[in-house]
Order: C-alpha cells, then structure tokens, then sequence
C-alpha cells in the first residue's frame, strides 16, 4: 500500500494505492477560488492554502482507512512552486517517521507519464505487467500549464524526451489566449468552452515552428498573433467573434501538438500513443490524437479526466510503476527522487 502527496501548484491531494487492487482513495482539494479573483495562482497563498489544508486531509484519510498497512510514503518533489513543494515534503517525511516506512520522491513529470496506464491497472491488475509490456515502446504527450514535451518509453520503462517547448507550454498559452480575450481563470477550459461555438477556419493564426524535421514546439509567436488580431478590431467585433476566435486559436494549439506527435511517430516503431496532464483534458485535442492513433492501428491511451491536472493518483502509481525509483529508510530522512525527465 502507497500513500501519496502532490502538492505542487495550487491543489492539495493525496491516494492510496494497493498494487493488487489500485487506487483505492483520492482526496483533492482545489484552491480555484482562493486565486480566481487574480487571474491566476498566487504562490504565496498556494503555499499558505496548502499548510491550512494538508493536516486535515491526511486526517480525512486516516479515519477512513488503516495506515498501518501503507508501505512506502510518495511525494511530488519537483518541478513546482518551491513553497508549495515544501509543505508536502515536510509532511511526507512526518508520515514516513510515523508510520516507520520508506519515503520516495517523484518527479511530478513522471507521474503525468505513467498516468495513462492507470486506467490498465485498474481495469485488471493481475494481467497489468503483461499488457503494458505489450504497449511499449511507448511515445507520450505531456501538456500543461507549464510543460508541453514528447517522450519515449522502452520496455524497460526508461523515459527519454524527444522534444519540449522552446518558449511557452501549450496551457500557457491557451491561458494568455484567454487573458488577452478577457475570459477570467482558468483560461484554457473558458477558450473551450467558447469554441465550442466558433468556427475554428474563421482566423488564421500560426503553428509554431514549421521545418518538419523540427519536433521541438513554439507557442510565443501565437500569442503575439492573437494580441495584433486584436489590436485590429474592435470591442464591439472582439465581444461578438470570440467564439471564433477561441475556436481558431484553440485549433492553433491542437493542430501544432498533433503534428509534431505525428512526425515523432515516424521516427521509430512505436506501439501506443498517449496523452497527459491538464491540457489533455481539452476534448478537441484529445479527439485529434485519438483519430490519428486509430487512422495509424495504434492503441491510443489517455490520461482519465481526474488524473490530467494535479493529482496525487498519478504521484502513488508512478512509485510504484516506474522502475527506475528508488526508496529512502525514514532514519535517513532524504528524498530519493525517481531520475528526471532528461533529454
């Protein structure tokens, strides 16, 4: 039994996780309404929020379940706000005096990883090492607030990035989109919301760098074509084609991250394509992948709604699931991380 922290942004949660039978308890407490009035998070505040909240919800979790049984403390140790990093690290380590058991860190990168097979798991965990060696090599997508990479998993389930962003992340720049448009926070559900209604043809608007040997991604020049869009119209005509206008900036976005997954996936035999972290929630862009995946016979895998944003499922099966994790003895009191996501 796995009992994990994530505490690396603006959301306190915590999971159990038994590898006989899954997760068998997620706890999230999300600080939207702490940071909406400013637009976005506030890290001071994060960290205070997540003080105020962490003690609470392990108790939550205590009265619910026998921790007597938890074998191995996880914790997201990075990359995040450092204060925030810092709540649930000191917590952590408490858990793991308490309780006498190991403590190991996770890169929170790892987790949004491995968190499109949790599902597999949890589907039937007896038969799980087997249809996941079945899935690799592996090339996943990771998208986010503040990350947008490709990687590769081989059958040892060592990670190596194919390719990252050179400027912004992909949720960056659909949350600026949305600032620029005067939607409120959090901006990339709002752009989508939006489009929904809009035509995605009705505005042009670039896909970053275009040589088709180049994997690497670039959002800044879209965001920079959005604000001169702007500057061209009016508040009448910008308050009446916003639907058309997140609809084609959000088709911007979708169509930039599919392409470049798709020349990745003519770099090597791949056997499963995979989509994670809160981006991966947008229902265009997880319905381009999965055509692409299926016009290609591969297995397209996708991280479950409750598993894209920051949550502290993905932290628990990462520890258990990546191979390369190693564990500390409480009496050392270090976090031993699993290895980076490296190019």
């Amino acid at each position: 039994m796995i009992l994990a922290l994530e505490s690396s942004c603006d959301e306190s949660a915590l999971a159990l996780f038994d590898a006989r039978r899954g997760l068998v308890g997620e706890w999230v407490h999300s600080q939207m309404a702490v940071h909406e009035q400013y637009g976005g998070v506030v890290p001071d505040l994060a960290t205070r929020e997540h003080l105020r909240t962490i003690g609470p919800m392990i108790a939550v979790v205590r009265a619910q379940h026998d921790l007597a049984r938890v074998t191995r403390i996880a914790v997201t140790h990075g990359p995040g706000l450092a204060g925030c990093l810092a709540i649930g690290t000191a917590a952590a380590k408490a858990l793991a005096v308490a309780l006498r058991v190991p403590l190991m860190g996770v890169n929170h990168l790892r987790g949004h990883a491995f968190s499109p097979f949790i599902e597999l798991h949890q589907a039937e965990p007896e038969t799980f090492e087997a249809r996941m060696g079945e899935l690799l090599p592996h090339l996943g997508l990771v998208v986010s607030g503040g990350n947008t990479l490709l990687f590769r998993m081989d059958r040892a389930r060592v990670i190596t990035v194919i390719s990252s962003t050179r400027d912004d992340a992909a949720g960056e720049a659909l949350d600026k989109g949305a600032k620029l448009l005067a939607l409120g926070y959090p901006g990339g559900p709002l752009v989508e919301k939006l489009a929904a209604g809009g035509n995605a043809e009705a505005f042009e608007f670039p896909r970053g760098i275009g040589k088709k040997a180049e994997l690497d991604f670039s959002f800044s020049g879209l965001k920079t074509a959005l604000r001169y869009r702007l500057e061209k119209m009016t508040v009448t005509e910008i308050e009446n084609r916003k639907p058309d206008l997140c609809a084609s900036y959000q088709q911007a976005v979708v169509d930039a991250l599919v392409r470049k997954t798709r020349l990745a996936l003519k770099t090597e035999e791949f056997r499963s394509v995979g989509l994670s972290g809160g981006v991966a929630n947008n229902r265009t862009l997880r319905h381009a992948m999965q055509v692409m995946a299926t016009r290609r016979g591969m297995k397209f895998m996708a991280a479950q709604p409750k598993h894209t944003g920051d949550n502290a499922g993905m932290i628990a099966f990462a520890s258990w699931a990546d191979l390369s994790g190693v564990v500390e003895s409480p009496e050392a009191m270090g976090i031993h991380p699993s290895l980076p996501l490296a190019r």
